[in-house]
This record gives C-alpha cells, structure tokens and sequence, in this order.
C-alpha cells in the first residue's frame, strides 16, 4: 500500500570528469571530451546505491520521476516501479532538463526530492524549487561538491530519506547551495558563490557541511608540514609522490618547483616533477614501472574528506595500486581542530575500499606532531 511519494532527478553526466581530473562536467565542449575519453557516468550508479537503503518501505512509497537516465532507470534497477513524468532527449540531457524535472516532479506533490549530482545540479534545483518549502536531499555524484545540500556519501543520502519519510527525523534546516566558476577552477583560482538555500532533513551524522577556507594563521604549520613531506622525499629515494589538490598540498608544491597545478594532482619523483594535473589513466601508466609510491592528500576543511571530493583521479585502481600504507594525510591544527570530533571521511564510489580505509589514519599536523584520527563513510 502506497503511503509516501518521493521525487528523483538524476543528473546522468555529473561526475564523469573528475577522474579525467577536468573538474566537472559544465559546458558542451567538457562533456565532449568526457565521452572521446570514455569516461564513467557516476551519478546512475550513486543514484542505484541510495534508492536500495529504502528497501525497508519499497511497497510503501511511489517514486516520482524523469524518463530514462534521469531516474526512471535508476528507479527501476533498485527495484522500484515509478511513475514517469516529462519527456528528454536520451543521451543529451541538459541543465534545463534538470530544472524542468525539478519543477514538474515537485508539482506532483512528494514529500521529499532526492537528486544526484554536484554543485551545478544542486543550483539547478535551487532555481526550480527556490519558492517552494520542498525538502530535498543531495546524492554526492559531483566533481565538486561544496555546498551544504548533500548527504556525506550516496549510503547515507538514501538512509535519511528513509528516516524521514518513517518520521523517526522530523527537524530540517537551511542548508546553503555553493557553486565555482569552472573555467575559472580548471585554471587554478577558485570563484565561489552563495546561490541560496535548500531546505534538508536535519541530522548531522549523515549530511556534509559546507568547504571552508584556510586559515590566515595556518602558515606556520603549512612550512613544517612541508619541510616533514621532503624530508620524507628523501628518505624514500626513486619513489613516486601523487599530490593531491588544495592549498595545504601547495606548500609542498612551492618548494619542488615553480610549474604545478594547484587544483590538480601532480606527481614528482626525487623532488622534481614529472606530471602536473595528472588524471587517472596518467596515475595508473606511471605507477606501472615504480617500485614505491605514496598518495599526500590533506583534509576538505569543514568537510574532512580526504578521498572522493575534487580528488577522484585518485581513484580506488590508485589507491589500491599504492597501497594503504603510503597514504599521507597532512593538514593544519586549524583545520583539524574546526572537525571538532567528527571523523575524516571517504567516499570513493568503491563500497569495499571504503571499508578498507575505515579505520585510525595519522595526520602530519607539523614537522614533528601528528595525530590519531578516525576515518569513517
């Protein structure tokens, strides 16, 4: 018996460019290199994987959604009859069809929008639903994903529909919509904007917070930390080092050499570079003749991701060729301290490796202090 409606919008191509390292998927010219490339749609699959946690009420609720890879698919896969609503051309969605969607699902009445994507889905939802008290949720699918909007992983995005809709979570809050510039982004200068405001089911454990920003009074930390990673470099002499993006990682840039890519991963081997802004296929080909190999990534600040979140050319083939020994996680006490007791976070669309990587993780805070920190999904 049918006692819940629930929307869904899938944007099928977000996320395909991440792990090509073209940080998202916006404009017609980036999705056509995306395909020439073959990459994987993420958001489908991300989609598949939160619609199975509503097992539990799968008679109880009717999806409302787009036809073929906006959700009806989707819908479908997780074992679910849905309504279909609106027309699409299959395999040249739009961010207008997004929108549409949106508006034409909202309209029919449903209790709570889940949508896949990133930060330009989030936007595109925002602009559909921004005079409406929908309450909606974010499945991250996304290259970027800075906005409030979204559930920590895809697991957790169908976990909080479900306990919304059972009513054991009955608070919601505002949560902000961000989104970058991604031409801007692709040249290494970040260009964030405030767009508005979503209304989401208010449980902290299971939503991201916003990215914030470094600290002015980090300087001193990022040095050390720099100084600690050559240092390391020296010790581990022939062995590769795959920098993920971000400022704290740019201080190790700096002192290597003056061409590096601050929002992209580089790779160097006797501290001198050998790949800037490096996608995964690069990662894979240059991992196939090294004896050693370390991953340096720092932590989302605000979020503390450290896997999964505008660093998806390092992926799971990437992490498991390195192993999980020679990951180095570096970050500020700022950055560490503003966590507060929540632990870091990964999501690598690999279920078992995420798994894998739940467990304590040491963080090079400075030259000589590290701390003990719990990685969760």
């Amino acid at each position: 018996m049918v006692r819940h409606r629930l929307g869904l919008v899938v944007n099928p191509i977000a996320g395909m460019g991440g792990r090509l390292g073209l940080k998202g998927t916006d404009g017609e010219e980036v999705l056509k290199i995306c395909r020439e490339k073959g990459a994987i749609a993420e958001a489908p699959k991300k989609a598949v994987e939160a619609l199975l946690r509503l097992a539990p009420m799968k008679d109880e609720i009717e999806i409302v959604t787009y036809p073929g890879e906006m959700g009806e698919i989707e819908a479908k896969e997780a074992g679910f009859d849905p309504t279909v609503i609106g027309k699409i051309t299959s395999g040249k969605t739009t961010s207008e069809d997004t929108r549409r969607a949106a508006k034409d699902i909202t309209g029919y009445g449903v209790e709570i929008l889940l949508f896949a994507g990133g930060d330009g889905t989030a936007r595109d939802i925002y602009y559909a639903v921004k005079d409406k008290r929908q309450i909606v949720i974010g499945i991250p699918a996304g290259v970027k994903i800075h906005s409030g909007v979204f559930a920590i992983n895809p697991r957790r995005a169908g976990e909080l529909a479900l306990l919304y809709l059972q009513g054991k979570v009955k608070d919601v809050k505002e949560a902000e919509v961000m989104d970058i510039d991604e031409e801007a982004f692709r040249q290494g200068r970040v260009s964030a904007a405030l767009y508005g405001y979503l209304i989401i089911p208010h449980e902290r454990t299971f939503v991201q917070s916003k990215k914030a920003g470094q600290a002015a009074s980090d300087m001193i930390d990022l040095e050390d930390i720099s100084y600690y990673i050559l240092d390391h470099m020296d010790k581990n002499k022939g062995a590769l080092y795959i920098i993920g993006p971000g400022t704290t990682t740019r201080a190790i840039k700096q002192k290597i050499g003056d061409r590096y890519t601050l929002l992209g991963v580089d790779v160097c081997k006797d501290k001198k570079f050998i790949a800037l802004d490096a996608d995964e296929g690069t990662l894979l080909q240059l991992l196939q003749g090294a004896q050693k190999a370390f991953i340096v990534v720092t932590i989302i600040g605000g979020q503390g991701y450290i896997f999964g979140r505008g660093n998806q050319q390092i992926s799971p083939k990437v992490i498991r060729k390195v192993s999980l020994e020679n990951i180095i996680v570096i970050a500020t006490r700022n950055k560490v301290s503003a966590l507060g007791h929540n632990p870091l976070l990964v999501d690598t669309g690999d279920e078992e490796l995420d798994q894998a990587l739940c467990s304590y993780i040491r963080v090079i805070t400075g030259y000589l202090e590290q701390r003990l920190m719990k990685v969760s999904i």
